[in-house]
């Protein structure tokens, strides 16, 4: 009796198989539809690459065009490309005709007055494939000689100025620096201190200060204020 309630018990709980085999069903269809999608994922990537490689010969057919146009037939002399034996001129002979000639070297080389108009998006350069191989490192050896090392001439050449003590001095000596100084301070300061103030009456609380000639105890000369020709009356020989 156990073993029969086991097995029921399990077949019907545990391992059911209808609900096994609905569940592996719809693995199945799962996996058709992702197998699908990873199909065309795969043909629009493969066409991807074969655009890309096509646009690659293509832009190479252009540039050998451009390059070889010195190639293309002239009224008096048919090119390479265009056999008299053919019936037809040949695709590279067609391509020839609408491609443009490369300009020389020295007229790709951009100036450094016009470098900032190359930049602007209505100027178009010419398109150009770099087929020259990278020169090789250079050898970091030392050459043989009394030659001293690389890090120090480096050092030396870039060493910060240390000019000496009549280069760093000033050119004028201390006293006509402290001359100038005075100069300086002599034009920046007033005429004089004292503040003239012509509406108040300041002025005539203070006493009226003689000149020199006045104050003093001898007198005033007479000469060049009341005559200007020296006159002396005891060396007259007459009266007039």
């Amino acid at each position: 009796i156990q073993k029969r309630w086991r097995g029921y018990y399990i077949r019907k709980y545990f391992h059911n198989y209808y609900a096994l085999k609905k569940y592996l069903e719809a693995i199945s269809v799962n996996n058709e539809i992702v197998r699908n999608e990873l199909q065309v994922y795969a043909e629009v990537k493969e066409n991807e690459e074969k655009k890309k490689d096509l646009e690659k010969k293509e832009k190479e057919k252009k540039y050998k065009a451009r390059k070889m146009h010195y190639l293309l037939s002239t009224e008096q002399i048919a090119g390479i490309y265009n056999s008299p034996f053919r019936t037809s001129p040949d695709p590279m002979e067609l391509l020839l005709w609408k491609s443009k000639p490369l300009s020389h070297r020295w007229q790709q080389m951009k100036s450094p007055f016009t470098s900032e108009l190359y930049d602007w998006p209505t100027c178009k350069r010419p398109l150009t494939f770099s087929t020259a191989q990278p020169l090789p490192p250079i050898g970091r050896q030392k050459p043989q000689g009394p030659f001293r090392d690389a890090a120090e001439v480096f050092q030396q050449r870039h060493k910060p100025l240390e000019p000496t003590l009549r280069v760093a001095a000033p050119i004028n000596s201390p006293l006509e620096k402290a001359r100038e100084e005075m100069k300086r301070e002599e034009w920046g300061n007033l005429i004089h201190d004292n503040e003239f103030l012509p509406f108040s009456s300041y002025h005539k609380n203070q006493k009226y200060d003689p000149s020199i000639h006045r104050s003093s105890k001898y007198g005033q000369e007479t000469y060049g204020i009341k005559y200007f020709r020296e006159v002396q009356p005891k060396k007259w020989v007459a009266d007039k």
